[in-house]
């Protein structure tokens, strides 16, 4: 079995056939390299019983010969093989080996860089004289002397636009496949079979877009009615439009893009492997104080980049900007070369964000929360065998299957934030952001979500992770370190980063920033060797003009229409609240209470006018009907407004993710009030009946005659519907869900003083304009109306009549429709507020 000598930067091994040599960044390998562009296990040579062979295992830059980017390659003396780069990347030279050498050379130990509290970062200064800005203090001991090698070259990333005017197709690759076009042809695109094209992919439609080639030579594409809409150069044409295309022109659908050339067609098909960068993210708010400073990095394919700052350094705000959920106010986010804010309608299918919270209902089991995410992000003509199929896949994937029957609230930390990405792989994104993943778990957990994400990355995805833990760090191929401020201090590989700051430990590095927070951290990062490795190339590019409208009022395609997505989100809300038995049972159990309550104040009085006094001829009050409808109104009002009050604040980090992937804001607010205002006028009902039926009241009413009870029953039913409407309001509002308790408990009491039963509102000027803003105040007019409340309960001498109260059909539904009124105007502004919580672009 021959031996084979390699040779690389003055180094020289004698390979044994009987050993595979693992070559890449990892420093537990055989052969390591610290070249950026190498990845952490970049390739291996092994002997396979004929010859020396060489795999590449998927690196991010790749493994060339001749120019040639090459995954497997039988070794012969005189090759030589190019890592990261084809042309200036490391260089491997492999010879046949001498006679007689029969073991491989130890392998030398390359030295580390001198840390920069070495190269000129005196501590001893600060000591002996004020300086303008602190100097990072050294680690102990003497530091060893920097490694002299030249800055490799990182290549610079191509421009928007491409060559000749073209813009690029993920990153200007190959095509993947070709179809050729005739005159006068359709070319039909979508999932089914039939079609003439079929991309099998479930953000298609079944029958998504059509190509036509004129006899003139003109091309055109014209959507067919698809769900996530087909765009050309990023932007989305009207639903069933058409749009001539120029030479120029690029056609994305799904994950696929279409750009023609001469007679055919170029397929480019987004298979997760995509470049990253940002470029000069700057974000200003209000006075003019900037929170995120001039931030420049990019990333290449398959990588995993984590980005950790303490408190106010920004990583919050880069991650809005990077994500498209608030665009920075200059500067640019690259997705291989698609400036993202431009193209956001289209690009946003690609991107997954897991945010801190889990963006899942807890009650439901994993399968089921994962089928109603994938109804709601799917095309309404995705069959269930389809979904199924899709969410099947990715339970495998993320070791889920066990646990598919599972209640979420069930499940371990480290399991609920598996099924939190499980819910982002469902669309297949090319690009995941995650922010604190690890918050709030343990050493064993935190190591397995990061083991995850390192999987993600290898799997052929880019993964940028925000998070405070350092324990892990060593898997991530890059590190963004952010100072406060919101500038870059450090990026580059995880194991360098501490060399760099001079410092032993995170803690140390932490500490440093925030006892010098007017230190000049970036303008020390750009004059460092780093960042002449890592990121001047990326710095050095200004942002470049992008071939597409300005950033406008887009509104991206829904993937289902409005009454696909209502009923998909009722469905799931019913799912939610069976699967909460105490809140079934609070759900009965409090109108019951309420409405029983009642029954104690004077149990044998009725409802009716006491007859008058025989000496005077004056109607005595009746006190116990104004106390009774007092008790079933406010009880209304509590019950109502509770069963709201936490709603859409429990929900918002899902409501903000599923509004950034097409949800409609219109069709979820509606499925909150319809099953809600199911639940709370079903309530009122209840409080209504016990309330009125054990006494006695008119035998006839106003408006439905002998149903008495009926006609009392609707004004608490309507109070209940109103006041619930009223707690989405605050909920809607308020930023924490301890907020709520406080102002439900406010709203009851409010109602109280405003129902016209404790004393009289008409004719107290200011007081009673007030009233006509409380629910309460309508729904005992009209409950007061049917009973004829100024007999009843009259005004005293010099008072008029409470014309709220008149015993008339017109008085009462006027009543009734101011009731109703102020529930339409608590839904308008729900809708208001809810904006609030948006991704900023989805607000246009």
């Amino acid at each position: 079995m021959p031996e084979l000598v390699l040779e690389t930067d003055g180094r020289t091994w004698t390979l044994d056939p009987s050993t595979s040599y693992a070559l890449g960044r990892d420093p537990q390998g055989d052969i390591v390299f610290h070249d950026a562009r190498v990845s952490w296990r970049h390739a291996t040579i092994s002997f396979d019983g004929r010859g020396w062979v060489l795999e590449d295992h998927g690196s991010t830059n790749g493994t060339f010969v001749q120019g040639r980017r090459i995954q497997r390659l039988e070794l012969v003396p005189g090759t030589a093989v190019h890592l990261g780069n084809a042309t200036d990347g490391p260089r491997l030279t492999l010879s046949a080996a001498a006679t007689g050498a029969t073991a491989p050379q130890v392998q030398p130990q390359p030295q580390p860089q001198q840390p920069y509290a070495a190269q000129g970062v005196n501590p001893g200064g600060a000591a002996q004289q004020a300086p303008a800005a602190p100097q990072a203090p050294a680690p102990k001991g003497p530091g060893p002397q920097p490694q002299q090698r030249p800055a490799p070259h990182i290549p610079q990333q191509q421009s928007p636009g491409g060559a000749a005017g073209t813009p690029p197709v993920y990153g200007d690759r190959s095509p993947t496949t070709f179809h050729r076009f005739a005159l006068g042809r359709v070319m039909r695109i979508g999932r089914a079979l039939e079609n003439d094209l079929v991309v099998s992919d479930l953000q298609v439609s079944r029958h998504h877009a059509e190509f036509h080639a004129a006899p003139d030579g003109r091309f055109e594409i014209r959507d067919l009615g698809s769900h996530n809409g087909t765009y050309v150069n990023g932007q989305p044409i009207p639903k069933g439009g058409s749009r001539t295309l120029g030479p120029a022109d690029i056609v994305g659908v799904g994950h696929s893009a279409f750009r023609i050339v001469g007679d055919r067609l170029e397929e480019f098909v987004d298979t997760g492997e995509v470049s990253f960068s940002a470029r000069h993210l700057t974000v200003t708010v209000d006075g003019g104080k900037q929170i995120l400073k001039d931030v420049s990095f990019g990333v290449p394919e398959k990588s995993l980049i984590a980005v950790i700052g303490p408190s106010g350094s920004g990583k919050s705000t880069l991650l809005k900007a990077l994500t498209g959920y608030r665009p920075a106010d200059r500067g640019e986010v690259l997705y291989d070369n698609r400036n993202l804010y431009k193209q956001f309608a289209e690009l946003r299918q690609r991107i997954g964000l897991v945010p801190q919270d889990d963006i899942l209902h807890k009650e439901l089991t994993v399968k089921k929360a994962l089928t109603y995410a994938a109804k709601l992000r799917f095309p309404a003509d995705t069959t269930a065998a389809e979904r199924d199929a899709r969410i099947d896949e990715v339970l495998r994937e993320l070791k889920l299957d066990l646990h598919k029957d599972k209640k979420v609230t069930s499940l371990s930390g480290g399991q609920r934030k598996r099924v939190s990405v499980a819910l982002e792989l469902l669309t297949k994104p090319s690009l995941i952001f995650l922010d604190e993943p690890t918050s709030g778990l343990d050493p064993g957990m935190d190591r397995d979500v990061m083991q995850l994400l390192r999987g993600l990355a290898d799997d052929g995805r880019t993964v940028l992770v925000v998070t405070h833990s350092v324990a892990e760090l060593a898997l991530c191929d890059k590190l963004l370190v952010m100072a406060p401020g919101g500038a870059v201090a450090y990026f580059g590989p995880p194991e360098e980063a501490l060399n760099f700051f001079g410092y032993g430990s995170w803690a140390d590095v932490f500490s440093a920033f925030e006892n010098y927070r007017d230190y000049d951290w970036a303008g020390r990062w750009k004059g460092s060797q780093h960042y002449q490795l890592y990121a001047a190339d990326v710095d050095a590019a200004a942002p470049q003009p992008v071939q597409t409208p300005p950033l406008q009022a887009i509104k991206p395609p829904k993937p289902q229409g409005w009454f696909s997505q209502w009923g998909t989100l009722v469905r799931r809300y019913l799912s939610v609240i069976a699967s909460d038995r105490g809140f079934l049972a609070l759900m009965v159990i409090l109108p019951a209470v309420l409405g029983a309550v009642s029954l104690l104040i004077d149990p044998d009085h009725g409802l009716l006018p006491n007859p008058p006094k025989p000496d005077s001829g004056r109607i005595v009050p009746n006190g116990t009907a104004t106390t009774v409808l007092l008790i079933l109104a406010v009880g209304a009002c509590f019950a109502g407004a509770a069963n709201s009050v936490r709603e859409l604040i429990k929900e918002r980090v899902i409501y903000e993710r599923e509004r950034a992937t097409g949800l409609s804001r219109s069709a979820y607010l509606m499925s909150k009030v319809f099953v809600l205002g199911l639940i709370t006028v079903g309530q009122g009902l209840l409080v209504g009946v016990i309330g009125f039926a054990g006494r006695e009241i008119p035998e006839e009413g106003l408006v439905l005659g002998g149903a008495t009870l009926v006609e009392l029953s609707l004004p608490i039913m309507a109070l209940g519907f109103t006041s619930m409407m009223f707690g989405l309001v605050i909920s809607s509002l308020v930023r924490t869900a301890e907020k709520t308790m406080p102002l439900l408990v406010m709203f009851a009491i409010v109602q109280v003083v405003f129902t016209g039963c404790l004393f009289a509102l008409n004719g107290a000027v200011g007081v009673n304009q007030v009233s006509y803003l409380m629910p309460s105040r309508w729904a005992v007019a009209a409950a007061g109306a049917t009973l004829d409340f100024n007999r009843i309960s009259p005004p005293e001498e010099g008072a008029g009549a409470d014309p709220l109260w008149e015993h008339t059909v017109g008085t009462w539904a006027a009543d009734m429709l101011a009731l109703l009124a102020l529930g339409v105007i608590c839904g308008f502004f729900v809708a208001r507020f809810l904006r609030r919580h948006e991704p900023e672009v989805m607000r246009k």
